[in-house]
């Protein structure tokens, strides 16, 4: 269907365009002396209201020719046939609309005045017709410029979710190789407890699998998984991890599934194990006016061994961040003082 004639409100507007183009043709009219300004009127303003239903043809005509496929030439003999064909109409329709007002106004001289009128008519039609096409063909380019620019948006959205599902992919993996190495630690040293932390892991992958499916999920889910991950560790380490966990008043925010698991990673892989005292993993939430600022940190020695990991983690969160914020979230990790802290900063939604 036409654009114009898709809703009522477009079709009002555009036949609103035509009321002072049918002034004008009146004005052309009078000063040429043809008719009076009143005679000028009462023909000239409803004949270029019906041209503007006459001019909506000039949308299929551009449809048909568009400028990318056809040639300059072609483009010029079409556009000049279809404006002389509608003026030719146009015409046509002014000399029986000529006999209405006679008829109707008993004005006998306007037939003899058609004659010195029907240039000016014809070539106002012309003229308005290829304007017509013109605005056509601005229209279908505006409409492929928005229509690119809409396909470009869906492009990059489904990209950052292909890279967000592999990052995910990768984290699963990484959970399940730390876990493994705590059980394999437990397996000779003490076999209950090396049972006891297969089924709290059990438990724990089976809660991961179905928040990782997840873009977004609440802090508090995202804390209460982390807590349940501790619990494995806390096998292990026993009286050596303490954990310290404290979401304010940020529990209902949403924020990217399994976002904080790599960062309480390494907080116990390469802080608390390296204690022999062991110390506290804090994790704190804080909700600002327009972010979320959450902080993951725990005690380190300054003397421990270069860590023999990939570092996956960490580039994992800062992959996950930029994916899902672009340039809008921070993340920043590093010793502060004997602590090794990792810091993420998220914006809030207006709902949020």
């Amino acid at each position: 269907m036409h654009p114009i004639l898709s809703r009522p409100a477009n079709l009002a507007a555009y036949m609103t365009i035509w009321l002072p183009l049918g002034g004008l043709l009146a004005s052309l009219l009078a000063l040429q002396g043809v008719f009076g300004w009143t005679h000028a009127a009462a023909i000239a303003v409803p004949l270029t209201v019906f041209y503007g239903f006459l001019c909506l043809s000039a949308w299929y005509v551009t449809s048909g020719s568009p400028v990318d496929r056809v040639g300059p030439v072609r483009l010029a003999t079409t556009a000049a046939a279809a404006a002389f064909l509608s003026s030719a109409v146009w015409l046509l329709v002014a000399r029986g609309w000529l006999g209405v007002v006679e008829t109707l106004a008993r004005w006998p001289e306007l037939p003899s005045s058609f004659r010195a009128a029907a240039p000016t008519i014809f070539g106002f039609g012309f003229l308005l017709y290829l304007l017509a096409m013109a605005a056509s063909y601005l229209a279908a380019a505006f409409a492929a410029s928005r229509e690119a620019e809409h396909r470009g948006l869906e492009l990059q959205v489904l990209a950052r979710e292909a890279e967000l599902r592999a990052l995910r992919a990768q984290l699963d993996p990484h959970f399940l190789f730390n876990s493994l190495q705590s059980i394999s630690a437990l397996t000779t040293a003490d076999p209950a407890a090396a049972r006891r932390m297969c089924l709290l892991l059990a438990d724990f992958l089976r809660e991961t699998l179905a928040l990782g499916s997840r873009d977004r999920i609440p802090l508090s889910a995202e804390l209460a998984l982390i807590r349940k991950f501790l619990a494995v560790e806390q096998v292990r380490f026993a009286e050596r991890l303490q954990v310290d966990v404290d979401p304010g008043d940020a529990g209902d925010v949403l924020v990217p599934s399994l976002l904080l698991q790599p960062l309480v990673e390494n907080a116990v892989a390469h802080g608390i194990a390296h204690l022999l005292d062991g110390g506290a993993v804090r994790i704190r939430a804080e909700r600002r006016v327009a972010s979320l600022v959450i902080t993951v940190d725990n005690p380190c020695d300054p003397d421990r061994p270069a860590g023999r990991g990939t570092g996956l983690g960490l580039r994992n969160v800062r992959k996950r961040l930029e994916s899902a914020y672009g340039g809008d979230a921070l993340f920043q990790a590093g010793d502060v003082e004997g602590r090794f802290t990792a810091r993420v900063e998220i914006p809030l939604s207006r709902r949020e």
